[in-house]
């Protein structure tokens, strides 16, 4: 079962973000400071070019075997302790982690920070189980107490301001705060260290699975995902089937360029690798471990248009620089991944037609290709789902009616010549100046928030004929 097509337009939620003053704010001032610090980190990282030529080529070979590395990673697991889970769907996966609770009897589970479990919508799951889902990462402590969604990949509260932020624990947390970044994260840290200490859970995401150690690898900046993987008596770890590497030595080149990307860090505070549960005379770790491989219309993509999209590192880096995400921000996607990269994931999850709209919410400018870290290249992606969009009729058929008429145009050069010359008669009542601002009846559309640029005077061949001309030189 794939997740639900938003309650609004895309054109709505989009109209809405841009009204937003507050969003714009908030956006405007995160989106700009991620994009000097990456830029900066780079700058002063001779080999990150390489070093990302050579984390696609791990990425590409891993896929392309990807059977024996999931394998590899399932044996080690194993050989450590820990229990592993294969999910097809979003359901499976949400079952299999609805058994583990109900059979260690949890009440309470801390989460770390994990769009894997947005994914399958685990919160909703766990709280009609009668299991409490805490979220402990700051950001998604605060969409939580606000009853929202992430709006970004690694930073889920980017759409809030710091006023914002301390409105919000006045009215939940009842508690009367100045919107100080400190104060706030103060105060979020003394409500959450009393969850930690009575959960019986312990839910985390992935950022890797290393092959041939077992090892799951977990990067923070806020430690609260080491405290949700080492003091819950159980923990479970959701990962997307792609997220498998072969070895520690691949893992350092990804470490190397992954924080870089996404927050401008040489390297993230944490970096936590958890090999099963506790043993013998260790003083720390769960009683039990569990892994969650979540396929969810992965597999099916190796195959398929979309394969790039599984290099994806959710480094959040193509949202930054895109210039529609920076303008509408992540709710106005209306699905759990946003963004660029967010469009195609969402495509790969649920199907085309779930991006009919949001195939066009791109500028196809390229910033995506030259930000992320492995060169996923997404405004090709972007365009190959638009082509599928038209051939599978799931456009509104006034659009597949002009774009139609306009491609046959296109192909017959006489043809052509006449259209303009009739544009530049019927275009006289509408331009105003350089440029037409209105046009009527199902046209309207493209001038309700753009102006066109009139149908020239003169073509270009027009012109080079009379250069052509005998005595002009």
């Amino acid at each position: 079962m794939s997740e639900p097509e938003p309650a609004t337009p895309f054109r709505e939620r989009a109209g809405q973000a841009l009204r937003d003053t507050f969003l714009q704010e908030a956006l405007t001032i995160a989106t700009t400071k991620f994009i000097g610090l990456r830029r900066e980190a780079f700058a002063e990282f001779p080999e990150g070019e390489a070093l990302r030529d050579r984390a696609r080529e791990i990425k590409e070979a891993t896929l392309q075997r990807l059977d024996h590395y999931l394998d590899l990673l399932i044996d080690n697991v194993e050989r450590h302790g820990g229990h592993v889970h294969y999910a097809t769907t979003s359901e499976e996966a949400r079952r299999i982690v609805l058994d583990i609770a109900r059979r260690t009897g949890a009440r309470t589970a801390v989460k770390s920070k994990s769009m894997a479990t947005e994914e399958i919508h685990l919160n909703d799951a766990l709280e009609a189980a009668g299991v409490t889902p805490i979220e402990t990462d700051l950001g998604e402590y605060i969409i939580q107490l606000a009853h929202e969604r992430p709006s970004h990949i690694i930073a889920p509260a980017i759409h809030k301001t710091k006023g914002q932020v301390a409105e919000l624990f006045a009215r939940e947390l009842k508690r009367e705060t100045v919107p100080d970044p400190e104060v706030l994260t103060r105060i979020a840290r003394e409500e959450l260290r009393e969850k930690f200490l009575q959960a019986d859970l312990g839910i985390s995401g992935a950022n890797f699975g290393v092959a041939d150690t077992g090892t799951i690898v977990l990067v923070t900046n806020e430690g609260n995902g080491r405290m949700v993987t080492s003091l819950p008596r159980v923990h479970v770890a959701v990962m997307g089937v792609e997220k498998v590497i072969p070895s520690m030595t691949d893992l350092a080149v990804f470490l190397a360029i992954l924080a870089k990307s996404a927050t401008g860090q040489k390297l993230s505070v944490y970096t936590s690798l958890v090999n099963g549960p506790r043993r013998g005379g260790e003083l720390e770790g769960p009683e039990e471990f569990h892994l969650v491989l979540l396929d969810n219309g992965r597999i099916r993509q190796i195959a398929g248009p979309l394969r790039e999209a599984l290099s994806c590192l959710r480094c959040g880096a193509c949202l930054n620089v895109c210039p529609v995400y920076r303008q509408i921000g992540g709710h106005a996607y209306g699905y759990t991944y946003p963004g660029p990269i967010g469009i195609l994931l969402t495509a790969m999850l649920n199907g085309t037609e779930s991006v009919k709209d949001l195939a066009h919410a791109s500028s196809l400018c390229g910033a995506c290709l030259e930000a992320c870290p492995v060169r996923i290249d997404i405004p090709r992606m972007l365009i190959e789902l638009r082509k599928d969009v038209n051939e599978r009729r799931i456009a509104p058929w006034s659009e597949r009616v002009v774009f139609g008429a306009l491609g046959r145009l296109l192909q017959h050069p006489a043809l052509y010549r006449v259209a303009a010359r009739l544009g530049r008669l019927l275009q006289r009542p509408f331009v105003r100046g350089e440029v037409i601002r209105r046009v009527p009846l199902v046209f309207g559309d493209w001038t309700r928030t753009r102006d066109l640029p009139p149908v020239a005077a003169r073509t270009f061949q027009e012109r080079w004929a009379e250069l052509e001309r005998p005595g002009r030189r």
